[in-house]
């Protein structure tokens, strides 16, 4: 399986529709971090106990890729409206910036702002239906979520403006995400989602600030003030490599402390991609489209962590 695009970004000529705009608008390669933690928790109780609810399951998956799918939209259209993603830029790296639909006239921020609205409110109906069978603890989780999504980076709050959005995707594709799609299931918290959440959540931290260093110089001059474009190219290489190793760290130790299955040491299937991204961040870090190959690793690393942890949970089910 293919995972991402490929460096050479695909031209937005190609994309002269509306429809094939939108579906460019949604960057499908950034939403496995949704689905991901939820499809992992979300089987915990099966994996263990046999408990398995497949329409609420697939309900909270279906909820949180489509939320994803709006705060893709709606970064958009505030990065767009803050002068952040501007025309005529030349050479890009195509993981990093907006999706470039409306710096290239393919929509309107207005048509990209209510469609990012329709997933929110898509989102927070099937949100109030889950909550409705499974009880208030699903719907704080939701909304606190749904909030972190639309002021990422939206006025007045602005997350990702302020230093805090590394932090909120952390927390929001990690435990926020895991611990929810578990109770769905199992009806209760519990230690084993929030810690293996957790390296899914601090591999988005990582995503995240690698995808803002090529974009430094324009956030800056946006006023854009996250981690990287605050304390420059160099702390967000440090930043970057402190979550992967994070990550890793807290796989180790579950596994070692016997918390979480020992299939699920599949997770560091991923070790390779990682090593790969940090060896090309070091040789391109002032260096925008060169850097692409690393930030297309890091999608990898996600993505294969993930799916390696999920395999892990049902070989956990057939072999106990």
């Amino acid at each position: 399986m293919k995972l991402g695009l490929s460096v050479k970004n695909y031209p937005l000529e190609a994309d002269s529709s509306p429809f094939r705009a939108f579906i460019r608008a949604l960057r499908v390669h950034f939403v496995p971090p949704s689905f991901l933690p939820a499809i992992l928790c979300g089987i915990i109780p099966w994996s263990r106990d046999g408990v398995f609810d497949p329409l609420f399951f697939l309900r909270a998956v279906t909820g949180v890729t489509i939320n994803h799918f709006g705060l893709n939209m709606i970064d958009d259209v505030f990065d767009y409206r803050q002068s952040v993603d501007l025309a005529g830029e030349g050479a890009k790296n195509p993981y990093a910036g907006g999706s470039g639909v409306l710096t290239s006239g393919l929509l309107t921020d207005r048509q990209l702002y209510y469609a990012a609205l329709l997933c929110f409110a898509i989102t927070a109906l099937t949100g109030f239906y889950i909550a409705a069978a499974k009880g208030w603890p699903v719907l704080a989780i939701g909304l606190f979520g749904l909030f972190c999504s639309i002021y990422y980076t939206a006025p007045p709050i602005r997350l990702g403006y302020r230093g805090l959005g590394e932090l909120a995707l952390l927390v929001n594709f990690g435990p926020v995400i895991g611990m929810g799609s578990y109770f769905v299931q199992a009806g209760r918290f519990d230690r084993e989602p929030f810690f293996i959440s957790l390296v899914l959540g601090l591999m988005m931290w990582s995503m995240i600030i690698i995808n803002e260093i090529p974009d430094y110089e324009d956030d800056r001059r946006a006023g854009k003030l996250n981690l990287v474009a605050r304390f420059g190219r160099d702390a967000g290489a440090v930043l970057y490599v402190g979550g992967l190793a994070a990550a890793y760290i807290t796989l180790a130790g579950s596994v070692i402390s016997g918390l979480v299955p020992v299939y699920s040491a599949l997770g560091f299937l991923s070790i390779p991609w990682a090593w790969r991204s940090v060896g090309i961040l070091r040789r391109n870090l002032h260096e925008k489209v060169t850097l692409a190959p690393a930030n297309l690793c890091m999608i990898k690393v996600h993505f294969i962590t993930g799916t390696g942890l999920i395999a892990g949970y049902i070989l956990n089910y057939f072999v106990r």
